[in-house]
């Protein structure tokens, strides 16, 4: 079991940065996959990004590019850095990790990029 709190989100205009940050409630270093994903308002929650233990990344074609993925293990946290928002990126951010099979996700922290 893990509880996930994200932070970081907030309303930034077009072209802007934001860092999101996972804070996991023990230690992620056994945890072999966590990401984010994102849900807009009358869609489907999307990947974001994954990132497992050995550092190995994986993206969602739009955040290619864009958003960088990282964590570390010494403060039990992962990283969204998102460069050059743009207004699609707008949604509620998810973060996840997978442990011995189960999906753990955290409440979510709001994104909004005003054009």
């Amino acid at each position: 079991q893990v509880q996930l709190v994200e932070s970081g989100g907030g309303l930034v205009q077009a072209g802007g940065s934001l860092r999101l940050s996972c804070a996991a409630s023990r230690s992620i270093f056994s945890i072999n996959t966590m990401g984010w994903y994102r849900q807009a308002p009358g869609k489907q929650r999307e990947l974001v990004a994954t990132i497992t233990s050995s550092r190995s990344t994986n993206y969602a074609d739009s955040a290619k590019g864009r958003f960088t993925i990282s964590r570390d293990s010494a403060r039990n946290t992962v990283y969204l850095q998102m460069n050059s928002l743009k207004p699609e990126d707008t949604a509620v951010y998810y973060c996840y990790a997978e442990v011995r099979g189960f999906a753990h996700w955290g409440p979510g922290t709001q994104v909004t990029v005003s054009s």
